[in-house]
């Protein structure tokens, strides 16, 4: 059994997928790299991930497969990993030598011990295009390099586990009965969000190990594509609402948390149909608040008291420009777009 599984999705990605790959292949033995060929047909994906299979072929896998979208490649990939754990990397971004080390280093020893590890978490930087300062996302309140529960974390608002910053125990995954759906984008909430009740024991490494590109117009995060693409946000978020009663989960800092992540993936939704400024998304809007009334009425004004919910369901156009400052000031405390 490998000792850690990546899948890299690849969509018509020839133009920065080697990048990845070989910032992956010094893992060797310990670690699978699972291409998956998400139906590419504008260029040569296919080939290059054959040519890696062939060149490392007790390392590298190639899967094609009809184009599902980045949540089936995920799929795909967790179907077919050997390895104890599981971590997703895009084929645009890519991870750093000395931290990636000790990522390994750390998940050999703690995969020999008594407790079994279920999440590991490091920190992600923001290689944003043109940007001279790049944003470490780092978890500052919660202990580093112990093993550590729920009890024991600190979340502060914006410092959120995102795939880009997580490894989970691939049985975990499955466990879990993660199935993301197809053709939709922004599906990586949903892959953090659905294993989080099953983790009972986590550790933070405090490098900085995952590069998050952030930058090309084409990307699923700028927030022109966001607002043409809201009707997957708004499914990602109803499949987050419907997931689970977070009134039943048990433990208190687990249910905090699940509540805050909830809380701003809603905030997204609502800003960007704020911005559309048409009729039809704002109409949108009070569906997807009247959605979230309808589904669970405590759920819904836990939500409108949390963190910018208020200010997104001021009236008027007063209420807008008050929505959109509030998300300004957001965006540059999550920096997600």
């Amino acid at each position: 059994m490998k000792l850690l599984t990546f899948a890299i999705p690849c969509y018509n990605s020839a133009a920065y997928m080697e990048k990845c790959i070989d910032s992956l292949l010094p893992g060797g033995e310990d670690v699978e790299i699972i291409i998956v060929n998400d139906g590419s047909t504008k260029d040569n994906t296919a080939e290059i991930a054959d040519r890696y299979a062939k060149e490392y072929p007790s390392i590298v896998k190639a899967i094609h497969q009809e184009n599902g979208g980045h949540g089936e490649a995920v799929n795909a990939g967790i179907r077919n990993a050997t390895g104890l754990y599981f971590k997703v990397v895009d084929s645009d971004d890519w991870v750093d030598g000395e931290a990636y080390t000790k990522i390994l280093t750390t998940l050999k020893a703690l995969a020999g011990g008594e407790t079994t590890l279920d999440m590991l978490l490091s920190n992600y930087v923001y290689e944003k295009e043109g940007a001279k300062h790049k944003k470490v996302m780092r978890y500052s309140a919660v202990p580093a390099d112990k093993m550590i529960g729920w009890k024991d974390t600190k979340f502060f608002k914006g410092q959120y586990i995102l795939m880009h910053s997580v490894i989970y125990r691939t049985q975990l995954l499955r466990e879990c009965g993660l199935v993301l759906p197809k053709h939709t984008f922004y599906v990586d909430n949903i892959y953090v969000y659905k294993p989080l009740p099953l983790v009972r024991n986590m550790y933070y490494l405090d490098v900085d190990f995952y590069r998050y590109f952030i930058g090309r117009d084409d990307q699923s995060v700028n927030e022109k594509v966001m607002i043409g693409r809201i009707d997957q946000q708004i499914r990602v978020n109803k499949i987050m609402v419907e997931a689970f009663d977070l009134w039943k989960v048990s433990d208190k800092k687990l249910r905090k948390y699940m509540f805050n992540y909830l809380e701003i993936i809603t905030m997204v939704s609502t800003i960007m149909l704020i911005r559309s400024g048409t009729e039809e998304n704002l109409q949108k809007k009070r569906d997807l608040w009247k959605y979230i009334k309808d589904y669970d009425i405590r759920l819904f004004h836990k939500l409108r008291k949390g963190i910018l919910g208020n200010t997104m369901n001021l009236p008027g156009k007063a209420g807008r420009k008050i929505s959109v400052a509030a998300y300004k000031i957001s965006q540059k405390v999550i920096g997600f777009n």
